[in-house]
């Protein structure tokens, strides 16, 4: 997975897998981001003990042509995660069993600057089903000036 591509003051905003991306990529390069918003994601935690369930199986057979890194990731970042110092908003719905808010909770814990906003009703898919409620708290996230 390569991360360190980042050339220039960005907002990284990511969901699911693509949080681990995102995460990766503001520990290679954390002075070119100014936002980080995570939905729904593991983070790059380890998070078998956080009432997660198992996604990957159900991601297979319905995306049998994914790279093998999607399905096989296992990192554990929690160690590095406080090395972060960017305004971060996490997103989580209080109805998603592939990242239950524990997920959130423990990344609220790690991470240093980090709101955390559960979303009433909302699974992993939270960025779709509740677009509008999403939207206005990344905008509000983002006019934070670091």
């Amino acid at each position: 997975m390569v991360v360190n591509q980042i050339d220039g003051p960005c907002a990284l905003i990511a969901q699911s897998m693509g949080g681990v991306v995102a995460i990766r990529a503001a520990l290679a390069r954390p002075e070119h981001v100014t936002h980080l918003v995570l939905a729904a994601t593991s983070g790059g935690l380890d998070i078998a003990g956080l009432g997660a369930q198992d996604w990957r199986e159900l991601v297979r057979k319905d995306f049998p042509t994914l790279p093998d890194w999607f399905l096989n990731y296992h990192e554990d970042l929690s160690g590095q995660l406080s090395d972060l110092r960017m305004p971060m908003l996490l997103l989580w719905g209080d109805a998603d069993p592939i990242s239950p808010v524990n997920v959130g909770e423990r990344l609220l814990r790690l991470l240093p600057c980090a709101d955390l906003h559960i979303i009433k009703g909302a699974d992993h898919d939270l960025a779709y089903t509740h677009a509008a409620a999403v939207a206005g708290l990344i905008d509000q996230h983002l006019a934070h000036v670091r």
